[in-house]
C-alpha cells in the first residue's frame, strides 16, 4: 500500500487535506507538511523528516505530492527519494491540486510507488480544463 505526503509552501498542504476531509471524510495514509516562514528551511527539513517517518509506517512506498518543481518542498523530497537508504521507497510529483489529492484513493493499493506516481499524473491530467460556454445551464445541486 502506498501512503502520501503533501508538501507545500505555506498552509496549502494542510488546507488541501482539510478540504479533502470535507468531501471524502477521513483520508487514511495521507499526511501534510508545510513550509512556513517561521520554521524556515531547516525547520521544514525536520518537519518533513518526521512526516515522512509517519507516512512510511506500514507502507510499501511514500508518494510525495509537492506544489511545484524546484521549490524547497520538492528539493527536500527529492533528497529523500534519491537516497538509496530511504525506506520505504519515495517518489515525488509536482503540481498537487485538489483533484490529485482525491485521486490518492485510486492509487493507494499499488505496491510500487513509482508506478503510483505515474498513475496519479495520468488520472489528474484530464482534470485540468479550461471553461467554455455550454448550451444549457447546469445547477450545482446534484
Amino acid at each position: 500500500m502506498i501512503h502520501f505526503l503533501v508538501a507545500t509552501h505555506g498552509p496549502l498542504a494542510a488546507a488541501l487535506l482539510e478540504s479533502g476531509r470535507m468531501v471524502y471524510g477521513d483520508l487514511p495514509g495521507v499526511h501534510a507538511v508545510c513550509l512556513t516562514e517561521q520554521a524556515g528551511i531547516e525547520g521544514f527539513r525536520r518537519d518533513f523528516s518526521a512526516a515522512l517517518d509517519a507516512a512510511g509506517v506500514n507502507a510499501d512506498g511514500v508518494l510525495v505530492l509537492c506544489d511545484m518543481q524546484s521549490g524547497t518542498p520538492w528539493n527536500v523530497a527529492c533528497e529523500a527519494a534519491f537516497n538509496p537508504r530511504t525506506q520505504p521507497p519515495v517518489a515525488v510529483v509536482a503540481g498537487v491540486n485538489f483533484p490529485m489529492l482525491l485521486q490518492t484513493d485510486e492509487v493507494m493499493a499499488a505496491r510500487d510507488v513509482h508506478h503510483a506516481a505515474a498513475h496519479i499524473i495520468e488520472l489528474t491530467l484530464p482534470t485540468l480544463v479550461q471553461a467554455k460556454p455550454v448550451d444549457s445551464a447546469q445547477t450545482d445541486d446534484f
